[in-house]
């Protein structure tokens, strides 16, 4: 529940914080008849994620118990280990020039088929955080047995989409890239634990033979199939009896991104999510400054 309320809450933030930031500029310079198309692209991008992602985990429970089902959710850790790792750094980097570089799409959408350049734009915006959001649950729901993962999805869903509401109505500037630094952080941390499933996989496949054996067993404190063991492995990669080649890469995989993602001058400034500047304030402060 823990992990899932984390992943849609960070990625419906940016969802819909491309959409808010797409229609208050639209709303700014007094094309508010162009909502319609913005809405259009993202409701065919939540239906073909929701589409999508049923149709996996269906065609995946027929499967339940057997080698492919294995294989296949080793695939998806590592893939979504890979994307969360990918998108955490890629927003760090982006954050401080997101609102201007939507705006100039935005103008260039307008400058040619409106409706269908700014349908894609909010298509896309949706479309490639709904196809991460659906990598991440599966990951999670393969390597959880928690009852809570759907409820902590629509938990950080709400959440996030009450914080785009005041996103778009308040107009304020927000220091965005401090927020997805510290979600980032913890994203990582979900990231190093879906490796160490991958890992858990790969030996249990006869792939990665090497290092297999168990270091310790911390069952009789904290089972991995308990309620509380299972929250804890869904979002830490908790094992009560890891294997060496486990503890390596949980510790590895920290130890470099974590170094790399808070090193020296990597800090960026947070995203400005107000409008374009208002001419008249400008030629006031001009004036002002005379």
């Amino acid at each position: 529940m823990v992990a899932t309320f984390v992943i849609f809450l960070r990625e419906g933030i940016e969802a819909s914080m491309i959409v808010a930031i797409l229609l208050a500029y639209l709303r700014q310079t007094g094309r508010r008849a162009h909502f319609r198309d913005v809405f259009l692209g993202v409701g065919a991008a939540m239906i073909l994620i929701l589409a999508g992602g049923v149709t996996a985990y269906l065609t995946l429970k027929t499967y339940a118990g057997s080698r492919t089902q294995t294989i296949f959710e080793t695939g998806t850790y590592l893939l979504a280990a890979v994307v969360l790792t990918y998108m955490t750094f890629w927003m760090r980097d982006h954050s401080r020039t997101l609102s201007e570089d939507l705006r100039a799409r935005t103008d260039a959408a307008l400058d040619g088929r409106a409706r269908w350049g700014l349908a894609l734009l909010g298509f896309q915006a949706v479309g490639r955080e709904g196809l991460e959001t659906m990598v991440f649950t599966l990951a999670i729901v393969f390597a959880s047995s928690s009852k809570g993962v759907l409820t902590g999805g629509a938990a950080g869903l709400v959440v996030s989409l009450a914080i785009a509401f005041a996103i778009y109505h308040l107009g304020r500037r927000l220091n965005i890239g401090a927020f997805f630094k510290v979600v980032g952080a913890l994203l990582m941390i979900f990231a190093a634990g879906i490796l160490v499933d991958a890992v858990q996989n790969l030996q249990e496949l006869g792939w990665v033979p090497w290092l297999a054996d168990r270091l310790w067993s911390t069952s009789r404190l904290l089972q991995q199939s308990s309620t509380a063991g299972d929250i804890v492995h869904s979002f830490f990669g908790y094992s009560d009896h890891p294997t060496i080649l486990q503890l390596i890469v949980y510790g590895g995989y920290l130890a470099v991104v974590i170094t790399a993602y808070f090193g020296p001058g990597r800090g960026q400034r947070g995203a400005s999510l107000s409008g374009p500047p208002d001419p008249r304030r400008q030629t006031q402060a001009a004036g002002t400054r005379g």
